[in-house]
């Protein structure tokens, strides 16, 4: 039988910011086979392997849908006639970085960050993540499926599951333990908040081997949805407890498939993950940083770096601004988003006390490099994080969401605001008078007094983001929190 890709995503299992996502009633075993299929037949010989034959590395997070979906993925690998490599629960930089080394396509069953109801599946190429242009090729793809295999959207025969092969995350591990020095992180007390993360025991892993003392905190087999951009007032909360009470110089985590970071500093207070990617660039010595629209602009203010690019949200947008900009030999060029995920598109030489060696190019976000980078950059110049954070021109940022915020909704406030000026001067005017408007992605909005205000639908999950930044944290916060409580209350207005 014939399936059309596009009448899954009306079912709710779409392409978003990054990757398919939907609840997980919406990822059938149906589902996720379909979409895989879609991918191995669409992009053809783009995914042939450099090894011979066609090999498909498959991972997946520790989310309680993701191995039943991780099945259903394998079943359309084997249907289309390729050997699924199952890397096992693993971080998803570490299955990109696997795919890029050997020339395969790869496979990551994970949700990311968003609540475990919820789900996703991302997509690579041996060259890297799919492109905008290819998750349209995937999304217009007609396929066909054995209806007869299915029986309420789960398969009726499960193939069976290969051994977990664990290469894709020791080469992982040993790309970073080749590149910093051992013994950099001696005397150091860092604290590893596990939770439910995918990378919980490879990240204390690698910080023992680099000489730190770790103490690892709040390990959970319930799947917590760790938000690096929204962080929660009760993660702040356990952040600074926990470092008081270890006598921490660093907490660090990441979210559940290990490529946003969480770093907190020696206070206990978390860094943002635009001030965690700019610290990052500055280590690397880049000379291009490509960054979304929403990150904070103490980027362009440091004047560190010979050209800056905005981009709308989302790591594929980010991915193709850096490819344009080293072709225009911009190289190093390096990337980030707001939740901190840092991309490497160029080839890095460090040479400093606590690094050495050629680092090869991560293309897609990654949580270890900003968190390695960091601690060792706050080694090399003997500081703690929070003056490597003082040390930046002082502009602060901060976000927050509304749940359950259908998308029609969130658009048709923003295409309300966007479409008149008298709405936008209206809805804006307790915080004073706009002195620039952007809608590259959503609608931000700069006030003459400096402060930002960022609305924008999620593309993951039917959420309202509102991202804002100011001259101080507090003012940041009292931003985010305006602009998400006036429009939700513009929003139900007729």
């Amino acid at each position: 039988m014939k399936v059309s890709i596009q009448s899954l995503a009306a079912g709710g299992a779409a392409f978003g910011t990054s990757g398919v996502r939907g609840t997980v009633e919406a990822l059938t075993d149906r589902v996720c086979f379909a979409y895989s299929a879609a991918f191995l037949q669409a992009l053809g010989g783009r995914l042939e392997g450099q090894e011979g034959g066609r090999t498909v590395a498959v991972g997946y997070d520790l989310r309680p849908s993701s191995p039943r979906m991780t099945t259903a993925c394998i079943a359309a690998c084997q249907a289309e006639g390729a050997r699924a490599l199952l890397c096992g629960a693993l971080a998803t930089p570490a299955l990109a970085h696997y795919a890029l080394s050997r020339g395969v396509p790869a496979i990551m069953v994970t949700g990311s960050h968003i609540p475990f109801d919820r789900n996703g599946i991302k997509f690579y190429t041996g060259a890297g993540e799919i492109s905008k242009e290819d998750e349209i090729a995937i999304s217009e793809a007609v396929i066909s499926v054995d209806e007869t295999a299915f029986e309420e959207g789960r398969l009726r025969n499960p193939p069976s599951i290969p051994a977990v092969d664990g290469s894709a995350r020791e080469l992982y591990r040993d790309r970073y333990l080749r590149t910093f020095r051992p013994g950099l992180l001696a005397g150091r007390r860092i604290g590893v908040y596990q939770h439910s993360s995918v990378a919980r025991d490879l990240l204390s892993e690698v910080l023992q081997a680099l000489g730190a003392k770790v103490v690892e905190l709040g390990r959970t087999d319930t799947f917590v949805p760790v938000d690096t951009e929204a962080v929660s007032a009760d993660t702040e909360e356990l952040a600074r407890s926990w470092t008081l009470e270890h006598a921490l110089d660093a907490l660090v985590s990441t979210d559940g498939d290990a490529d946003r970071p969480l770093v907190g500093d020696e206070t206990g207070t978390l860094l943002r993950g635009d001030i965690v990617g700019l610290l990052s660039a500055q280590f690397l010595r880049a000379r291009t940083v490509v960054t979304p629209v929403s990150s904070n602009t103490a980027l362009e203010r440091t004047r560190a770096f010979d050209c800056v690019l905005r981009t709308r949200i989302g790591s594929p947008y980010v991915i193709a601004a850096m490819s344009d900009a080293a072709r225009r030999g911009g190289a190093p060029v390096v990337g980030y988003e707001a939740n901190g995920g840092f991309l490497l598109f160029s080839d890095v030489e460090l040479h400093t006390p606590s690094a050495e060696g050629r680092l090869s190019a991560l293309p897609t976000r990654d949580a270890l490099l900003p968190i390695l980078a960091l601690l060792a950059q706050a080694a090399d110049q003997g500081v703690t994080l929070s003056r490597m954070r003082e040390s930046l021109p002082p502009r602060h940022t901060a976000s927050d969401r509304l749940a359950d915020f259908p998308t029609a909704r969130s658009r048709q406030l923003l295409h309300l605001l966007a479409g008149s000026a008298v709405e936008l001067s209206g809805f804006f005017a307790e915080l004073g008078k706009i002195a620039e408007v952007n809608r590259l992605d959503g609608l931000r909005v700069t006030l003459e007094s400096g402060d930002i205000v960022h609305l924008r639908p999620s593309g993951n999950a039917p959420e309202l983001r509102c991202y804002a930044e100011a001259s101080t944290r507090e003012r940041a916060v009292e931003l985010s929190r305006w602009g998400l409580r006036a429009a939700n209350e513009r929003s139900r207005l007729p």
